[in-house]
């Protein structure tokens, strides 16, 4: 068993493969491929890393995993389907993206 987390900001997306007690065994981006600037944001750069990341985990020996996701960037769903796609069974899928409840303000809005 594994976990996959899935962090998507608005600029990358970042996908890391660790055991079950927290312990980094690979990780993945869309920087990381060879994508630059606004191309790393997109939904295929996504799902590349996501193909990559899930071909590491069944070399290392993981079958079955869970996946957590964090953020609101686009490539979520484009690497949740990748890893449908590969042979790795998914047990769970969690969503740990934080919730501000009236927190801290946000920054100002631009104005061009």
């Amino acid at each position: 068993k594994g976990i996959i987390h899935i962090q998507s900001t608005q600029n990358n997306t970042l996908l890391t493969l660790t055991d079950l007690q927290g312990n980094v065994k690979f990780w993945s981006s869309a920087g990381t491929l060879g994508f630059n600037n606004s191309r790393k944001s997109t939904s295929y750069a996504a799902q590349a890393a996501a193909e990559m990341l899930a071909t590491k985990a069944i070399n290392l020996g993981f079958h079955s995993i869970i996946i957590q996701i964090k953020g609101l960037g686009y490539g979520k769903l484009t690497a949740i389907r990748a890893i449908y796609k590969s042979k790795l069974s998914v047990l769970k899928i969690q969503e740990c993206t934080p919730l501000a409840h009236n927190g801290c303000r946000p920054p100002k809005k631009r104005r061009v």
